[in-house]
């Protein structure tokens, strides 16, 4: 997350401040509501948004313009809330295209590792040799760890400089927003349309998996106010959890589901706490080699990757139109100022139109005609059953 706002152009402590009101808008939503409804209502900060925050590092550098797409983000969620049609068009999405949007966002990022390794071997390729034993012997601790390998490779790289910086007290910083069209299009409403399709349509499904049935208005519209909020002190969006969310609505938090409310709560304040160690994580951040920090969170992302081209591929009539979209979106390039992402929704939505199969003509009665079955003897008097054929 922080690389993704420093792509953007955010300082060192611009950067320390959005990770620290994220956590603290994420920590009172989960907090709020959890007492209000009496379900387990999680929430995070968007994770294919902030890869996609890192992907758009060519889009702007004016940390202000961002923090205008980001508050245009945060008020369509809301209107998504209060607007139902709204809602349902973008979760109306075509999952390929949706799929195929992300997986190319994350694309550039999961493959950081490999120039990594090139370009920082000393510590890249001890962290990927961690993260790949790890992988195989507890999966669970397999990114913590190479992280942690990371930090210790900045550490020795950077020594005290890191604890001397600035940003490492956390402290909110506020940033007046600047409103550029370019920006908005090419940042804001991809940052939305990924949030909705990557983290609450699957929050919601996770829900409703272990028998919550949530009502959208509260859940988007408390998401998308804390999103207005957190983005003038940098952060970029909040929604629902799904990852997370599937721990607190299982068993695991507790066997009575009438009392799982309580491990969100819970996950709310530790957010709080965490928010006082956002500074230290910029500090890091920022000490390292960029391509280092990119590359953690390219191993992090591989299980979302994964998922994203399975869900971009898995209906064959549907494959080159996903195809086409993740290449425009992986290809980085940008047209009238406008970045990939944008422009990878438009190529697959041409390519969905354009190769969209005829439906059969219908007859006068509205039925479409009738086919003949395969018979035995091929006259159409009888039908091949399964025995005979």
């Amino acid at each position: 997350m922080i690389a993704g706002l420093l792509a953007v152009g955010a300082t060192e402590t611009q950067a320390a401040s959005g990770l620290f009101a994220l956590c603290i808008a994420t920590g009172l939503a989960c907090i709020l509501l959890p007492l209000v409804t009496r379900m387990p209502v999680s929430f995070a900060w968007s994770t294919p948004g902030a890869a996609l925050l890192v992907a758009a590092a060519a889009t702007t550098q004016q940390f202000a313009a961002a923090i205008g797409a980001f508050i245009v983000c945060g008020v369509l969620i809301v209107l998504a809330g209060l607007w139902p049609a709204l809602g349902r068009a973008i979760t109306s999405i075509p999952k390929p295209i949706a799929s195929a949007m992300l997986a190319g966002i994350l694309f550039p990022i999961c493959v950081a590792p490999v120039f990594a390794a090139v370009e920082q071997p000393a510590i890249a390729i001890p962290m990927v040799l961690v993260w790949l034993l790890l992988a195989r012997l507890a999966p669970r601790w397999a990114v913590p760890a190479a992280m942690l390998v990371a930090v210790v490779g900045i550490a020795l790289i950077a020594g005290p400089a890191v604890l001397e910086s600035e940003a490492v007290r956390p402290q909110l910083e506020f940033v007046a927003p600047v409103f550029d069209p370019f920006v908005i299009v090419s940042l804001g409403v991809p940052l939305f349309i990924v949030t909705m399709a990557g983290q609450n349509v699957p929050g919601f499904a996770v829900m409703s998996t272990f028998g919550y049935r949530l009502a959208p208005r509260p859940v988007l519209v408390t998401s998308g106010a804390a999103t207005v909020a957190a983005a003038f002190a940098g952060g970029h969006a909040i929604n629902l959890a799904a990852i997370t969310a599937a721990i607190m609505a299982s068993p695991e938090s507790n066997p009575d589901p009438k009392r799982r409310w309580v491990a969100t709560l819970t996950s709310g304040v530790v957010y709080l706490l965490l928010g006082a160690g956002a500074g230290l994580a910029a500090a890091v951040v920022q000490a390292s080699p960029p391509i280092i920090i990119t590359a953690v969170a390219g191993l992090a992302l591989l299980g979302a990757l994964v998922t994203a081209v399975t869900g971009a591929l898995e209906d064959p009539a549907q494959r080159i139109t996903a195809i086409g979209t993740f290449l425009v979106t992986a290809s980085g390039v940008a047209v009238a100022g406008i970045g990939s992402a944008f422009w990878g929704l438009v190529v697959g939505g041409v390519l969905m139109l354009w190769l969209r199969r005829p439906t059969p003509k219908t007859t006068a009665t509205g039925a479409p005609p009738a086919q003949v079955p395969p018979t035995a003897n091929g006259d159409g008097a009888r039908p091949v059953d399964a025995e005979t054929a």
